[in-house]
């Protein structure tokens, strides 16, 4: 066996999977939130907020995640710092253009949808496929084409099916199947992709350089947690205000305090 996916066990998967919906249910919260918003400047924050969560947590921390079970029986893996850096500003910066696409106006469109649903699909890719060029192994990696078209697909479909659940209903539990199903698209997309992986060790060749995943994750973690304090803020805030705004004169007099 040239790698194995699950040297930690299976319960990475589920981990990563828990992570990305997280990440990808407060996302499309904030994507909602920029449809009612009131100023263009107020949608694009509420986007850009939106696009830190999916693209930051929803995706790159759970590739992360679910990599801790990546290995090389035998043999060193490491990771190139710069290209896995420019991964997490390319989701995010991907995810953005895609949300911007269908979520920066007020009135539905099917055509909003389909082209967000197709840029925010490709940037679980993106993010995945650079996330990979960042690995090194004492060896070579390559791709079985045939997978790699299916992790395409799979993304795009469930992510314009995600973005697609936030303007269906405005209730609680449509919302948070946005996020079960933006959650499996991100995780389904990365274990399709990594069926794709075809690792041809080399012997002969040097020790890879670059560092562990291990001695960048505890930042990582740090960073995603301080990624999503600011958006789950702005949404229990913009909760409260909405409900304060619907309450009557009577209803706000009677409220205590």
């Amino acid at each position: 066996m040239d790698h194995e996916e699950f040297a930690m066990g299976h319960w990475l998967l589920v981990l990563a999977y828990v992570t990305s919906v997280v990440g990808c249910a407060l996302g499309l919260a904030c994507t909602l939130q920029a449809r009612y918003a009131l100023t263009p400047r107020a949608r694009l924050t509420w986007l850009a907020l939106a696009a830190v969560s999916i693209g930051g947590v929803g995706i790159w921390v759970m590739h992360f995640i679910a990599m801790l079970g990546f290995t090389t029986p035998g043999m060193p893996v490491r990771y190139d710092i710069l290209r896995t850096t420019l991964s997490a500003i390319l989701s995010v910066a991907a995810v953005f253009v895609g949300l911007l696409v269908f979520g920066v106006r007020n009135r539905f469109s099917w055509g909003r949808l389909l082209l967000g649903g197709l840029i925010t699909g490709l940037a679980v890719n993106v993010m995945h496929y650079t996330g990979m060029w960042a690995v090194q192994i004492k060896g070579t990696i390559s791709y079985d084409p045939t997978l790699v078209a299916l992790s395409v697909v799979i993304a795009v479909v469930a992510a314009t099916a995600a973005l697609w659940c936030t303007v269906a209903v405005d209730k609680l539990l449509p919302r948070l199947a946005a996020g079960l199903v933006m959650g499996a698209a991100v995780t389904g997309m990365h274990y399709t992709g990594m069926a794709a992986v075809r690792v041809h060790l080399d012997m002969a060749a040097p020790d890879p350089s670059g560092v562990e995943v291990f001695s960048f994750l505890f930042p990582v973690f740090v960073l995603a947690a301080l990624a999503m304090a600011v958006p789950v803020c702005a949404v229990l805030l913009a909760s409260s205000s909405t409900e304060a705004r619907h309450l009557t004169p009577v209803q706000r007099i009677s409220e205590p305090g």
